[in-house]
């Protein structure tokens, strides 16, 4: 059954039914009118930490995480949390005590997640690392590196030896597979950077057979985010299987294959296929083959236990267009100016007032600072908006563009609430720099 709170106006505005919406997401509901998020009121945490605030389910985080480890039970697997879609202390530590490891795509990466956990169960991706790189992940013993390029495997191969270590390898292969995303988040077609072409694949593994400081043990490959369907992850499976079945038959055994991750959510009227659907596709092949199997997923365990709370604090009706301008903007949330993707704002108090069609607009001085466009809401100065779905590259790709200062963030549990980061201080952004 497809699901949709969302309904068109006549002039082409957007309206979401906030109580439909928050039925249909894990942990919010509406109680006498005010939004809760996990047990927390919306207000409460407005008033405690102030707003732009970032707020994130523990609850809905471990459940995201263990609805993929059940999925797919009945095989070997590794869960790697892509690091990227939300590098917070907390959030690692959450997950590494759930057993989960990690997808890192920089040493910054590697930095952070060794602050909750050892490397045992990283997996280094990333198309540039340097030589700086490697070595500080060889130092910390990594499972392996997911090598993105032959000139790769000699600068792994050189430091490793410089060491006197053996370094795990496994070649990111790209399918060239339609993700059918947004052309920003689509990874294994063969104009994009990432990854080994199919074609090469097979000489990349015996040229890598062949240095003395590696170790083959997988296959990988990432086709992209926020996928709808299981068609990219069938047919991204089956070129490996091809390619894994060659490499059987000139000797070179795998111990484990990657899928990566990717697998989208439901924004505002999405309907994603679930992660117990994709087992479904996939396991029968996967059992045969007998290897361990890696995932990658980011959006897919954070996206939808996270929050944006912003505050309205000028509404600027025109001629032309109505804008509420609040406190968070792009410097806060870049997606919608990045990708044009539309995202839930709903009000954190339910009104009978009437309603009009606004642009929700920060004050960052670009035309593409917009959180979302035409939506039809009814609004007062002071009125706390919530924008769902934001746990996935918020934070994580936030800036101090116009010199604003990064919002915090706090962790609900339960009913329960903690900071997890501090608000920035306007001294915080210009201390390491030198006049």
């Amino acid at each position: 059954m497809t699901f949709s709170p969302v309904s068109h106006h006549q002039d082409g505005a957007l309206y979401i039914n906030p109580q439909a919406l928050a039925n249909a997401l894990p942990y919010f509901e509406y109680i006498n009118g005010t939004l809760y998020f996990d047990g927390v009121s919306t207000h409460t945490l407005k008033e405690i930490y102030g707003t732009p605030l970032y707020a994130y389910s523990q609850r809905a985080l471990l459940a995201n995480y263990q609805s993929y480890t059940d999925a797919f039970d009945a095989i070997d697997h590794q869960i790697c949390y892509a690091v990227k879609a939300n590098s917070n202390l907390a959030i690692l530590k959450t997950l590494a005590k759930a057993g989960a490891g990690f997808d890192i795509v920089s040493k910054g990466e590697l930095a952070r997640v060794l602050q909750v956990t050892d490397a045992k169960k990283v997996v280094y991706s990333g198309v540039g690392k340097t030589a700086d790189d490697i070595e500080y992940a060889l130092k910390a013993d990594i499972h392996c590196f997911n090598v993105e390029a032959i000139s790769e495997l000699d600068t792994i191969n050189e430091v490793a030896g410089r060491q006197n270590q053996i370094a795990r390898i496994s070649l990111r292969i790209n399918p060239d597979v339609d993700a059918k995303t947004h052309p920003y988040i689509s990874t294994g077609m063969k104009d994009n950077k990432f990854g080994i072409s199919h074609e090469q694949a097979v000489a990349a593994y015996m040229y890598a057979h062949n240095l003395p400081n590696l170790k083959i043990v997988g296959i990988d490959c990432h086709i992209g985010s926020q996928l709808l369907d299981t068609d990219g992850f069938s047919d991204a499976l089956d070129k490996l299987i091809e390619l894994i079945d060659t490499l059987t038959d000139k000797g070179i055994k795998l111990q484990h294959i990657d899928l990566g991750g990717g697998l989208g959510v439901r924004y505002i009227d999405e309907n994603p296929v679930s992660v117990n659907q994709v087992a479904t596709v996939l396991l029968p092949r996967l059992k045969q083959l007998g290897l361990k199997l890696y995932l990658e997923p980011g959006r897919s365990l954070v996206a939808n236990a996270g929050v944006l709370l912003t505050t309205v604090d000028v509404l600027k009706p025109t001629e032309f267009k109505n804008f509420a301008i609040v406190d968070a903007s792009m410097s806060e949330l870049i997606r919608p100016a990045l990708y044009e993707s539309q995202m839930a704002i709903i009000p954190a108090k339910l009104s009978r007032d009437t309603a009009k069609t606004w642009d929700v607009v920060g004050t960052v001085c670009e035309s593409s600072d917009f959180l979302g466009k035409d939506r039809i809401l009814s609004l007062q100065v002071g009125d706390t908006l919530v924008i769902t779905g934001a746990g996935a590259y918020g934070f994580s790709m936030a800036c101090n563009y116009n010199t604003r200062p990064r919002p915090c963030e706090v962790m609900v549990n339960h009913g329960t609430h903690r900071l997890i980061r501090k608000r920035e201080a306007l001294d915080d952004l210009w201390k390491d720099e030198l006049i």
